[in-house]
């Protein structure tokens, strides 16, 4: 049986069998004071580089893409250069 690491958007979605059951989404914590942050050239579909830059880890890539949903709908391609996105704190996605 496969397990996910805790840094993984599917550590709690439950498998069956061989297969992961409906996805049950991380929750992170929209807070006000979260980073506003513009997107830099160097990161341009790459939230892993991003990631590792504000968290230590390309862990957390996926983070973007979920405090971001309305922004970022594909976690990857929509990541562009001079988006402005908001940046959760790392206690507020644990």
């Amino acid at each position: 049986m496969a397990s996910y690491k805790s840094t993984s958007p599917y550590s709690k979605t439950s498998i069956k069998g061989d297969y992961l059951d409906i996805m049950d989404p991380k929750y992170i914590i929209k807070d006000e004071s979260d980073e506003s942050y513009v997107i830099e050239s160097k990161y341009d579909k790459r939230p892993d580089l991003l990631s590792n830059n504000k968290y230590g880890t390309v862990d957390y890539w996926w983070v973007f893409a979920v405090r971001n949903e309305n922004i970022l709908i594909d976690p990857i391609q929509d990541f562009r250069a001079g988006i402005v996105i908001r940046i959760p704190k790392l206690k507020n996605i644990r």
